[in-house]
């Protein structure tokens, strides 16, 4: 991918990784549309930064394909799509009443990019040169004790993208992993303020630097996330686990 000269959709870009990756590329020479559930804030963002928006809820099917449609007709150069949704929870799986929380994070975290990419592979296919970014997580490859849902969905999007990415190899369409580490954000209670997680601005200045140095890139892999990525790989997967599991509670 080319780190310029775009024009991207990311949905879920009101807040955290989505809004940091919106403005850096924007910075970076591209056209960004960013795309939320509070048309409020989308304004307010709209005002503050000069970013093209549209409201949207990938929680629903019709949201998406709508999204898809005025995104399309404002901007129907758009090439570069990061299907950004994602939600955090923590379960205890002891009671059933881990399904609630379960099948709300399977919803938004694996449906709502499964909606997301459909609703724009085809169009993507007829540009010249197109992107699909997914992002995963660490937590795809070393599960965190508290969050087994939220693992689970990561897992899935870095096996679908494999899949997909061998499927498009055909077309002009790349497929581009982005596996985060833990960061600073907002995505769990007291997770913006933990010491021991990486700064989102740094994260975001790392990922932007490989995708500028690795234009062919399959994995956007910080440093910081490499050791849960191999940790299988390594023979260190039982380590890392309880290492990564040692201040749960």
């Amino acid at each position: 991918m080319n780190i310029s000269g775009n024009t991207v959709f990311i949905p879920g870009a009101t807040s955290g990784i989505g809004l940091a990756l919106a403005l850096r590329l924007q910075e970076a020479g591209n056209t960004v549309i960013i795309g939320g559930r509070r048309v409020t804030l989308l304004e307010q963002l709209a005002a503050e930064h000069g970013l093209a928006t549209v409201e949207i809820d990938t929680t629903d099917p019709d949201s998406v394909l709508a999204a898809r449609d005025q995104v399309l007709t404002a901007h129907p150069e758009v090439n570069v799509l990061i299907a950004m949704a994602g939600i955090m929870v923590a379960e205890d799986v002891h009671t059933a009443g881990f399904l609630a929380e379960a099948e709300r994070t399977v919803e938004t975290n694996v449906l709502g990019p499964l909606r997301l990419i459909a609703a724009f592979v085809e169009h993507l296919q007829t540009r010249e040169a197109a992107t699909i970014i997914t992002v995963s997580s660490g937590l795809a490859h070393i599960p965190l004790r508290v969050t087994p849902s939220y693992n689970g969905s990561k897992a899935f999007i870095h096996l679908f993208t494999q899949s997909i990415r061998t499927q498009l190899a055909d077309t002009t369409v790349q497929v581009i992993e982005l596996v985060p580490p833990a960061l600073r954000t907002e995505l769990m209670p007291g997770q913006s303020e933990n010491e021991a997680f990486l700064p989102l601005d740094e994260f975001i200045d790392e990922a932007i630097a490989l995708l500028q140095n690795q234009p062919e890139a399959t994995e956007i892999l910080v440093e910081r996330v490499k050791p849960l990525r191999y940790a299988e790989v390594n023979g260190a997967k039982d380590q890392v686990t309880a290492m990564l599991n040692s201040h749960v509670h």
